[in-house]
């Protein structure tokens, strides 16, 4: 008998420009478990869209002219109780508004010229949980910005195995790698690290790793 097929994970894509989007939906709508189930092309539509069509992932990019990413993202995570995922599209890694983006809630981001394979699989990785974090891009972003008083008082309420895992996440660890690193369960690292979000009050890893290095407890050449 064959096993029922898992159900495809739904995306909305949102850019400004047309080409951008129909490249985006030609390339993910070839995948079998992939399901592009809507458009917009400003940050203004994708609240009423989302609560519409409940996608999975919406693939944000983050320069729109009326409402953009940063602010879309934002009032998604502001007004829904179950947002979902976002995945920021970018030209430039180092652009101040992917850092917003984060900050305000974003999984993590990708280059618009990114290979379609891995455009797919960070929509498939980020629909499961996992935050697309690349440690380089995000300690340039945030270590150009001075120490964050408020991001220093969140971290001095970690514990100190906390605070070791909090570095490890910043140098870009998976929780198997930091388990393996720790000599320590996975289910033990996963009840860290859900700690550590809920004292940080981080939506996901990156925002977590982002407050790290402001607060000046992740070392920024160990990233």
């Amino acid at each position: 008998m064959t096993a029922p097929a898992e159900p495809a994970v739904t995306v909305l894509v949102v850019d400004d420009e047309e080409l951008t989007r129909t490249g985006l939906r030609t390339l993910l709508s070839a995948q079998p478990d992939i399901e592009v189930v809507g458009e917009a092309d400003d940050g203004s539509q994708v609240l009423p869209l989302v609560e519409r069509l409940r996608p999975d992932v919406v693939l944000m990019d983050v320069r729109m002219p009326t409402v953009d990413g940063i602010v879309a993202t934002r009032r998604l995570r502001e007004e829904l109780a179950d947002p979902p995922k976002i995945l920021v599209l970018t030209t430039f890694e180092n652009d101040d508004h992917v850092y917003g983006a984060l900050r305000a809630g974003a999984s993590g981001f990708l280059r618009k010229r990114a290979p379609a394979r891995q455009i797919a699989q960070a929509v498939r990785l980020v629909a499961e949980g996992s935050s697309i974090l690349f440690p380089h891009a995000v300690r340039r972003l945030a270590t150009a910005r001075p120490v964050h008083p408020g991001a220093a008082a969140r971290t001095a309420a970690l514990t100190q195995r906390e605070t070791e895992i909090l570095r490890l996440m910043a140098r870009g660890l998976s929780n198997q790698a930091i388990s393996a690193e720790l000599v320590v369960s996975q289910e033990t690292v996963k009840t860290h690290v859900g700690n550590i979000l809920a004292k940080l009050g981080a939506a996901n890893r990156t925002q977590a790793v982002i407050t790290a290095f402001q607060a000046g407890v992740a070392d920024p050449e160990a990233a």
